[in-house]
């Protein structure tokens, strides 16, 4: 399984792009991660994380997200492979987020909250749960069930 969830800072506004053959947006950023412990006396240490979003994920990222928010992403690790003008082979590591969300609370982003009302998730592939239930349906007959 190949799942990433990540909660950090831009450190710099995203850029947006649009691929050469078919015109695809995509958006590049780096999030700021803190590392959970820093040794006592030492500052706090982070990692700096290539992200990457397609279609309308980079148009929004593109739109609403600025240097030094914070957001939270899920995504997957993707590793590319090219040649240089050397001949050498080069490798790549990044994140292709494919969900993206403000993690800043209202009062302390830079952004003003109506900037908060839209939030862009792909659509809802679990079932509705809000109506207080499991998701699993009482049976009134035992044989129904495969085991």
């Amino acid at each position: 399984m190949n799942k990433v969830l990540l909660l950090g800072r831009l450190t710099k506004d995203p850029e947006l792009r649009f691929t050469t053959l078919n015109n695809t947006a995509y958006c590049n950023f780096t999030l700021a991660v803190n590392r959970k412990f820093a040794k006592q006396g030492d500052e706090q240490q982070a990692d700096f994380i290539p992200v990457v979003t397609w279609g309308k994920t980079a148009e929004f990222c593109d739109k609403y997200f600025k240097k030094g928010q914070q957001i939270a992403l899920a995504g997957r690790i993707q590793v590319r492979k090219w040649v240089d003008k050397e001949g050498g082979n080069r490798y790549s590591t990044e994140v292709v987020a494919e969900e993206v969300y403000f993690a800043d609370s209202k009062r302390s982003s830079d952004n003003t909250a109506s900037s908060h009302d839209e939030v862009y998730s792909p659509p809802n592939q679990y079932p509705d749960l809000t109506d207080g239930s499991d998701g699993f349906k009482p049976t009134d007959n035992d044989d129904e069930l495969p085991f």
